[in-house]
């Protein structure tokens, strides 16, 4: 036997015995070797594949849009922001506000928190593209389905409409879930004895069940309708909590969920507005035991009602005079959806914590390794 590398038995921090995940997090640069986190990586890095598979064999073309961006996409406002300035002397202009002129790319700069905008630049050239990569939200939440550093999957189709986007969207599900079931059967059978009891039940709901439809104001008549405290209340035109969510999920349908049709006050200025012009063509899909795991809809495509769209929400035109040509110089209708890819893995695990299917989560107050 020849050792390449010996470890100090007395102070190797992964003894034999069992450690919790929240220690665990701690020494993220050994707890890979562990089993739990061993499977995880594996069901993680069969899931990109699938993506990949899933995208590659429709023609899709993956497209790498920028990290560094001077656009909200959401308009929610939790953006890191970019600068080299030195922080102990930031220039100033007259009226005493910082001066952006004087930064590296001379504006306000941040880590992007979705390429779906330049995303579409690419579907009217390629038709259907898809991105993949690290999108950051520096919202502070300190919750088991939060990151501040997070991986996103972002397609986006010209001439499609919400159908055409639920019917891929709910298809992509269900192929990730079969690959990874035929592809990590030892893995899935673990997470089932250690972590989930329901892991396999759960992947078999998603493959071989039709999700069901169901418009927001559907909803929210069926959640008034039923027999459960919420401790939010729930009412038309209030964004769905969670515990909504999961409710109509979980309990009614016993089955993923896509809902459409949000009433356009709660939802981004880019979704296309219905013709009762109270609601957009938005849909997202709602999982057992997570919530909400896709979110997507039909664009805007019309310039005039995008224009009234971005104004109505305070936004400056001028900031997407680029995003308003894509409607000026030739148009089509186009959707796409959004998947954050350490819920997916969260959620096809049975893991409890999302710090937990990433390998170096980053969350308030935590950048370490």
């Amino acid at each position: 036997v020849k050792v390449y590398g010996d470890a100090d038995p007395d102070t190797y921090h992964l003894q034999k015995k069992r450690h919790s995940f929240e220690f665990l997090r701690t020494i993220a640069h050994l707890r890979p070797r562990t089993n739990s986190f061993g499977a995880v990586f594996r069901v993680r890095n069969a899931c990109a594949t699938a993506i990949h598979q899933f995208f590659q064999q429709r023609g899709f073309l993956w497209v790498h849009t920028p990290i560094i961006t001077a656009s909200d996409c959401e308009g929610a406002g939790e953006l890191f922001s970019v600068t080299n300035f030195n922080l102990k002397n930031v220039p100033k202009t007259e009226n005493q506000e910082i001066d952006y002129s004087q930064d590296f790319f001379s504006k306000p700069a941040y880590l992007t928190v979705s390429g779906q905008l330049e995303a579409e630049i690419m579907a009217m050239a390629f038709t259907n593209v898809y991105t993949f990569g690290p999108t950051f939200r520096a919202e502070n939440s300190n919750t088991s389905r939060h990151l501040a550093e997070f991986w996103m999957v972002e397609p986006e189709m010209a001439f499609c409409d919400l159908e055409g986007d639920m019917d891929l969207a709910e298809e992509f599900l269900k192929h990730i879930f079969k690959y990874v079931m035929e592809t990590c059967p030892e893995d899935m059978e673990f997470f089932n004895e250690r972590i989930d009891n329901t892991v396999l039940e759960t992947a078999n709901n998603i493959i071989n069940n039709q999700f069901e439809r169901l418009t927001y104001t559907e909803a929210v008549k069926l959640l008034e309708k039923a027999d459960v405290k919420f401790d939010y209340p729930v009412s038309w035109g209030a964004d769905l909590q969670s515990e909504h969510e999961r409710y109509l999920a979980e309990q009614l349908f016993k089955k993923p969920v896509i809902v459409t049709d949000y009433p356009a006050q709660i939802k981004a200025f880019y979704m296309r507005l219905s013709d009762d012009e109270k609601t957009v063509r938005a849909m997202d899909i709602l999982a057992p035991k997570i919530g909400e795991i896709i979110g997507g809809s039909q664009r805007e495509e019309r310039l005039d009602v995008l224009e009234k769209r971005v104004l109505a929400q305070g936004m400056n035109p001028e900031d997407l005079w680029w995003y308003l040509d894509l409607r000026r110089y030739g148009t089509v209708p186009h959707a796409g959806f959004g998947l954050g890819f350490e819920r997916l893995v969260q959620f096809m695990t049975g893991m409890g914590n999302i710090r937990d299917v990433i390998p170096f989560p980053r969350t308030p107050e935590n950048a370490e390794f």
